[in-house]
């Protein structure tokens, strides 16, 4: 359990150092530096999450809307995981969530946004997006920019009835939960 929070506490340091170093506009492309934190934060929401049964043989992480996090998921593949095969997608249709256990919506478009929740709505996936509106909107966690660094907020509400079972650890560490 130290080590999850040491270990957390040392991704918020670092956070907090991409953010002072500044990581230009939000339409930019992501920094490589900012793409590997954001890819690491998922790799442990999916560590510390559980899905309903039947135990999962693969585990598939899922992108939707943000070209510039395709080179740090596809690094994700390669970490140990408790499931054996671990896949990456590059979706383009709301329709393919069906085919994911964790899916990062980089939408900004509030419209875009609800198209993705609504496909997702009765599926066991968890839902990432990377602002306060997708916070807003039913994902189950927001990572969002803050003064001091990058922070998440969790809405427990939603995993749970989408079947999900997120660790107290977890809950702890995030900045707001519901």
């Amino acid at each position: 359990m130290s080590w999850l929070l040491s270990r957390c506490l040392r991704l918020g340091l670092v956070a907090g150092w991409l953010a002072a170093a500044g990581s230009g506009a939000a339409a930019a492309p992501l920094a490589p530096e900012d793409a590997q934190l954001k890819a690491a934060f998922l790799y442990r929401f999916a560590q510390f999450t559980q899905w309903p049964p039947p135990p999962l043989r693969e585990f598939t992480y899922c992108l939707a809307g943000q070209a510039g996090m395709r080179e740090a998921m596809q690094a994700l593949a390669l970490k140990a995981h408790e499931v054996g095969k671990v896949r990456m997608r590059y979706l383009t249709e709301p329709q393919q969530v069906g085919q994911c256990q964790l899916l990062l919506l980089g939408f900004s478009d509030r419209a875009d946004l609800q198209r993705w929740m609504e496909a997702a709505a009765a599926e066991p996936v968890l839902i990432v997006g990377e602002s306060a509106l997708a916070f807003h909107d039913g994902a189950v966690i927001a990572l969002v920019q803050e003064p001091n660094g990058l922070a998440f907020r969790i809405n427990n509400t939603e995993a749970k009835r989408r079947g999900l079972v997120l660790s107290s650890q977890m809950l702890k560490l995030a900045r707001e939960v519901r």
